[in-house]
């Protein structure tokens, strides 16, 4: 099956969108036809900086590498190697109820953040359609708090296939149950607006200081621990089942502080992230390798993107001298 999935480059990577997205789209390389995309275009509506938005690029497409991506198993790419994404999001919002988009949850969440409501934001849902439609993929992998986007999709894939016919496949979300929530260091969900992530590339003495400052209770040392802490709920993602139950059981004994979990648990992020760290580095001392592998998947994936809008504009009316 072709899969289709993107993240967005608004800030460092961090344990949330390792165990999110990264991982699970990583392991999926092997199974399927995978198209991974860094969506700088969505980052627009959040990010003004220009500088950064190049910068958190960047970051995203070393950190997929670092931790596995092979590009010659996934189709890896920019957004904006494939401009025809933009031109599909025009023709599909043409056939998009405003409605749809005013009952989007994700638009009102972020405006209830203070982000302002412009229209990419409003219309983010629409961009997002054309992303997956594109490249006719049967599955896309999303969390809980994306579901609502791959049914608009849905809804927009059968309304222009109604219309102009059968052009595009519906789309599946693929939601894996598994995934927990990954809490960040103050209990939260992870999230960089929260400044509660811990980063899968910051240097050694930063991730230690924010692991070492994960918020627990104060329960004296002797005392019994509750398992379902701030800590050990990051040390149940990490750590084998069998370290897990040990460290349950030392938890209901007592004896112990919170200290030690957090100890373990920056170990275990070295010693579970420490090749990834070094590929990482190894990658940022040669851009033009990053950039090579990037510029190769962007090519392999506006093929597919430029006869998929072949077959969108003759069924619209559309007539330009690319397509004579």
């Amino acid at each position: 099956m072709r899969v289709l999935s993107g993240i967005q480059p608004s800030g460092r990577l961090h344990l949330g969108n390792y165990f999110g997205a990264m991982r699970p789209q990583i392991e999926m390389q092997t199974e399927h036809e995978c198209f991974y995309f860094i969506a700088n275009y969505h980052a627009l509506t959040s990010l003004t900086d220009a500088e950064m938005v190049v910068e958190y690029t960047r970051q995203v497409a070393m950190g997929y590498l670092a931790l596995g991506l092979d590009p010659a198993k996934a189709v890896f790419f920019r957004q904006t190697d494939v401009p025809e994404v933009t031109e599909l999001s025009w023709i599909l919002s043409c056939v998009t109820p405003l409605g749809l988009l005013q009952r989007a949850h994700s638009y009102k969440d972020k405006v209830a953040q203070g982000l302002s409501p412009n229209h990419g934001l409003f219309a983010y849902p629409v961009l997002m359609a054309a992303d997956i439609l594109i490249y006719k993929p049967q599955l896309v992998p999303v969390g809980q708090d994306q579901k609502q986007h791959v049914e608009i999709t849905q809804d927009l894939q059968g309304k222009f296939n109604q219309t102009y016919g059968e052009i595009f496949v519906r789309p599946e979300a693929l939601i894996r149950d598994e995934v927990a929530v990954v809490p960040g260091i103050d209990g939260r969900k992870m999230s960089k607006s929260y400044d509660n992530a811990i980063e899968l590339f910051a240097p050694e003495k930063v991730v230690r200081k924010r692991i070492m400052s994960i918020v627990t209770d104060s329960t004296p040392v002797e005392e019994p621990k509750d398992v379902n802490n701030n800590a050990m709920a990051l040390l149940r993602l990490i750590a084998s089942k069998e370290e897990t139950a040990e460290w349950e059981e030392r938890h209901r004994r007592g004896g112990m502080g919170y200290g030690e979990v957090k100890k373990r648990l920056f170990e275990l992020f070295m010693e579970k992230l420490g090749p990834a760290r070094k590929r990482y580095q190894e990658l940022e001392a040669h851009p033009e390798e990053v950039e090579r592998i990037l510029a190769e998947g962007g090519r392999r994936a506006r093929e597919v993107a430029a006869q998929t809008m072949r077959e969108v504009r003759k069924a619209v009316g559309l007539v330009t001298v690319r397509d004579m």
